[in-house]
C-alpha cells in the first residue's frame, strides 16, 4: 500500500512540474521597417560614381602596345 501511494504521489508531483511547460506563448510580432530613401541631390552621386569608374576602366589605356 505504501509503495502505490509513493507511485501515485510520484505521479501527480511529475505531472505538476511538467504542466508549465505545456503553456503556449505566442512569438513577438516583428515589424518590417522601409529603409530611409535618398533625398534630393545624393541619389545621383552613387550612380555616378559606379559610372565613373567603368568609364574609366574601360577607357585606360594599358601602357604596353
Amino acid at each position: 500500500m505504501k509503495t502505490f501511494t509513493l507511485a501515485a504521489l510520484g505521479t501527480i508531483a511529475s505531472s505538476a512540474a511538467s504542466a508549465g511547460a505545456l503553456v503556449y506563448t505566442a512569438p513577438v510580432a516583428t515589424t518590417m521597417e522601409e529603409p530611409a530613401m535618398m533625398g534630393g541631390s545624393g541619389a545621383w552621386l552613387i550612380p555616378l560614381v559606379i559610372l565613373a569608374v567603368l568609364a574609366l576602366a574601360l577607357t585606360s589605356s594599358n601602357g604596353s602596345q
